[in-house]
C-alpha cells in the first residue's frame, strides 16, 4: 500500500456521516484538511437530509447532495451519482461512514485514494484501510473521524465540531421570535424531547411537560420546543394547554433555521439528539439527558451538563427499551428543572426568577 504521508491531494471528496448529529461531530475533518491542503478543491458528499448544514461553510468549495443512495437503488440514479464522482476526478476520498455502498460508489466512481475504516466486508474497496479503534467504545466519535486522517499525517489536535451561520439568518431568526412577542431582553430556553433514533433515547413526555410547567411558574422565560416531522406530534401532545410563553416550531424549521434559533437560545435542554450537537457546535449551554446511549462516545464535545443515571442495562444501544426504562425513569424532574436554571445563570448571572 502507497504511502500517504507525502501526497498533496488537488481534489479531495469526504464523504460525511449521515446522522445529523454525526455529521456535526464530523466537521473537524473538514477543517484539518482545509489547513493542511489549502490549495485543494475540497467536496463535501452529503444525503440532502444534512446538506444545509453545510451550506457557506468556508473549509469546502462545493456540496455533493444526494438522496439515499445504496446499490439496490435505481439504475438512473446509480449512474448519476457515478457520473458526478468520476467527473470530479477526485485524487482522495474519505469515508466518515461505515458501509459497504459508500465504499462502492468512490470505487465505482475512480477516486484515485479511498481511505476509510475496514469494516463491514469493504476492504478490499478501499486503497488505504484502518482498523477500528480497539477503544472504540470508550472514546468520543469525534476522536475516531479525526483518526481516519492519519495516514495523511495530518494534525487535528485542538480541533472540535462548528457550524456557520451567516448573520442575516440569525437576524431572521430574531424576527420570527418578535412575531410571538420575544424580545432581546427575555430569556429563551430550548426544549427538544424527542431523538430521530428512537425512544429508548428520549426521557419521558410528561416530565417534559412538568418542567415546562416549573419553569413558566418560576422565571419570566420564554420556552421553544424543537422537532422535526417524525416528532411534530409527541411535541404537540406536550404543548397541548401551555400558556403563549411556550412556542411549539416542531416539524415548521428547517434544519438551518433551527440551528440559528438553537444558538439564539440561553439553554437547551435535549436528548441525545441531532439538536444536541448542533448546540454543542454554537456553544449554546446544554442540559443533555442520556439512557441507552453512551455520553463518552457522543457527548456534547464543547460541554454541556450531562445527566446520566448509569444504570447497569446502559447504555444498550436499543431504539426501544425491551424492559421497564430505568435509565430514564431515574432522571427526575426536579433535577432537571435544577440543572436548566444552574445553565442558564451561568451564561447570565442576572437572570431573572420570579417569586412564587
Amino acid at each position: 500500500m502507497e504511502s500517504l504521508s507525502r501526497f498533496v491531494p488537488k481534489n479531495i471528496i469526504v464523504r460525511m456521516p449521515n446522522w445529523i448529529g454525526d455529521l456535526v461531530m464530523a466537521t473537524p475533518v473538514l477543517t484539518a484538511l482545509r489547513k493542511a491542503y489549502p490549495k485543494a478543491q475540497i467536496t463535501a458528499m452529503s444525503r440532502f437530509s444534512g446538506c444545509e448544514l453545510l451550506e457557506g461553510d468556508p473549509d469546502i468549495n462545493e456540496l455533493f447532495c444526494f438522496k439515499r443512495a445504496n446499490i439496490f437503488v435505481r439504475h438512473s440514479e446509480r449512474r448519476n451519482i457515478i457520473e458526478k464522482l468520476r467527473g470530479g476526478k477526485f485524487d482522495l476520498g474519505i469515508l466518515l461512514t461505515h458501509s459497504f455502498s459508500s465504499a462502492w460508489w468512490f470505487w465505482q466512481g475512480k477516486v484515485k485514494y479511498r481511505l476509510g475504516y475496514d469494516c463491514n466486508g469493504r476492504g478490499i474497496l478501499l486503497s488505504h484501510k484502518l482498523s477500528l479503534p480497539p477503544k472504540m467504545q470508550s472514546q468520543h466519535l469525534v476522536n475516531t473521524y479525526q483518526q481516519l486522517l492519519a495516514p495523511l499525517g495530518i494534525s487535528t489536535e485542538g480541533l472540535s465540531p462548528r457550524l456557520y451561520l451567516e448573520p442575516k439568518e440569525v437576524e431572521e431568526a430574531k424576527s420570527l421570535l418578535y412575531t410571538f412577542g420575544i424580545k432581546e431582553n427575555h430569556k429563551i430556553i430550548g426544549i427538544n424531547p424527542g431523538a430521530a433514533y428512537g425512544s429508548a433515547k428520549c426521557w419521558l413526555p410528561e416530565r417534559f411537560r412538568e418542567v415546562t410547567e416549573k419553569l413558566l411558574k418560576n422565571t419570566d422565560a420564554y420556552i421553544l420546543y424543537f422537532g422535526d416531522q417524525v416528532s411534530a406530534a409527541l411535541v404537540k401532545e406536550i404543548c397541548a394547554g401551555l400558556p403563549e410563553r411556550v412556542i411549539n416550531l416542531a416539524g415548521v424549521t428547517s434544519l438551518r433555521q433551527l440551528s440559528c434559533l438553537i444558538h439564539i437560545c440561553d439553554v437547551l435542554l435535549t436528548n441525545d439528539s441531532g439538536p444536541m450537537h448542533i448546540a454543542s457546535a454554537l456553544h449554546t449551554p446544554l442540559v443533555a439527558l442520556f439512557g441507552s446511549t453512551n455520553e463518552v462516545m457522543t457527548g456534547p464535545y464543547n460541554g454541556g451538563d450531562v445527566v446520566h443515571k448509569h444504570v447497569e442495562c446502559s447504555p444498550c444501544y436499543q431504539r426501544t427499551c425491551p424492559i421497564d426504562f430505568r435509565c430514564m425513569k431515574k432522571i427526575t424532574t426536579d433535577e432537571v428543572y435544577e440543572r436548566v436554571l444552574k445553565a442558564l445563570e451561568i451564561k447570565n448571572p442576572k437572570l431573572h426568577i420570579l417569586t412564587k
